[in-house]
């Protein structure tokens, strides 16, 4: 491997320049040579504490030892059959766990892939067998892949869908709540009956997709209520609930399923990211008579459910039971909120500060005006962050949001000296 003797991100950045497409995005010019837990080190030795997480991918934090030490001990047996080719236990003994831990009081199957736009078209596919119905409802905001029907089903143009129609047909895009701007579950449930109405009827309809909370579009909470009358309404009319927990699931919010927390249980869950603790490996999990619709070789995929990504995710599970994660995560989550609240009450650009459990945002107005999204001031508290020390993501459909995913390992020291830099890129910028 060619490495210069004196990197620097600047060097990095030029070669990356040259070798890379400009089309791959970069929240940083950071280069990380370290990470551990929720801290990581940049190839010019500077230390920042991580409040990103890969995107809500290191719930169990950068290297967490038993992650790492189940992966060296898969790679001492083997690393590759292809599940298709060469079945092999770890991957069985995830989806057994998998199943177990899904809401609902009825058999499930898993099935296992490796990226989260992967699970999506899966679920989608699989929606389809069982339903022999071909339409998608989705939500305006809700982020499900970069794929070209993944992109068809996210609710936000730029910079994902710019350029890049046009999409697969039959996917229709309702309203998301939000009670901020004045959208009640009300105005949302009418939006899906409108597009029985307008667009297709109900009997084409395979699935309704929702993210219990919007992750991309800005860490909207969808509503129990909303969830609650969704599942009604597909009991209703023959359509499949499908929950894309690609970024809630693992823990994030509390729960295991963001879902759990409305008493919902979907026909299909698709989940991804921090499953396995940096390791790439996405899931449908669902009804087992709704994941048996496709046919033998009508699922898969080469390097799905890679036997590394099953020995990670499994010391994933053990982790959370270890070491009660889904607690500290109900636990972060207050004291980020409650930090975040009295940044609030001193600066009147900081409009709300939402979330559910760890996964927790605030999103930014000029002059606090909920009609003016401040997305230059979000932009502008990111990269000061980074130059104090703190790694931030922006989000939301205006760009205006900044959420924190930080592992839910970090310290309570670890939290506050994050939340500090915080409050001093407030103070400084605001």
């Amino acid at each position: 491997m060619h490495r210069e003797p004196h990197m620097t991100n600047a060097a990095l950045f030029a070669r990356r320049q040259a070798a890379i497409p400009r089309g791959v995005g970069h929240s940083h010019q950071i280069v990380i040579a370290r990470g551990e837990n929720a801290e990581i080190w940049d190839v010019e030795g500077r230390r920042f504490v991580d409040f990103a997480g890969g995107i809500a991918v290191l719930n169990t934090g950068h290297r967490h030892p038993a992650v790492i030490q189940a992966v060296k001990d898969q790679l001492d047996r083997y690393t590759h059959t292809c599940f298709q080719v060469l079945a092999y236990e770890p991957y069985i003994e995830l989806a057994e766990r998998i199943n177990a831990k899904a809401p609902g009081n009825f058999a499930k199957k898993t099935l296992f892939l490796t990226t989260g736009s992967e699970a999506v078209e899966n679920a989608i596919k699989i929606a389809r067998a069982s339903t022999g119905r071909s339409g998608v409802i989705c939500f305006g905001g809700g982020y499900h892949g970069r794929t070209l029907l993944t992109l068809a089903m996210t609710g936000k143009v730029a910079p994902y869908k710019t350029g890049f129609g046009p999409f697969p047909a039959e996917v229709f895009h309702a309203t998301f709540p939000n009670a901020l701007h004045g959208i009640t579950v009300d105005d949302s449930i009418a939006s899906v009956e409108s597009i029985f109405k307008n667009d297709i009827e109900a009997s084409r309809v395979a699935a309704i997709i929702i993210e219990p909370v919007q992750g991309e579009g800005g860490f909207n909470v969808a509503p129990p209520e909303l969830l609650q009358r969704l599942r009604t309404l597909c009991d209703a009319q023959g359509i499949l609930l499908i929950a894309d927990e690609i970024q809630t699931g693992a823990g994030r919010t509390g729960t295991w399923f963001a879902v759990e927390q409305s008493g919902v249980a979907p026909d299909l869950i698709t989940m991804a990211k921090s499953m396995a603790g940096g390791f790439p490996i996405s899931a449908v999990v669902g009804r087992a008579e709704v994941m048996d619709a496709a046919a033998p070789g009508g699922l898969g995929g080469t390097y799905a459910g890679s036997p590394i990504a099953c020995a990670a995710a499994l010391a994933v599970l053990d982790v959370f039971e270890k070491e009660n994660l889904l607690l500290r995560s109900r636990d972060v989550g207050e004291r980020l909120t409650a930090a975040l609240r009295a940044m609030a009450a001193r600066h009147s650009c900081i409009g709300d500060v939402r979330g559910m459990g760890a996964m927790v945002a605030i999103e930014l107005f000029k002059n606090g005006d909920i009609k003016q999204p401040d997305a230059d001031l979000a932009k502008r508290m990111a990269l000061e962050a980074a130059a104090r020390g703190l790694i931030l993501l922006t989000c939301g459909t205006h760009g205006n949001v900044i959420r924190v995913l930080v592992p839910l390992t970090a310290s309570d020291a670890l939290l506050d000296e994050g939340l500090g830099i915080m409050a001093a890129c407030f103070d400084a910028l605001a």
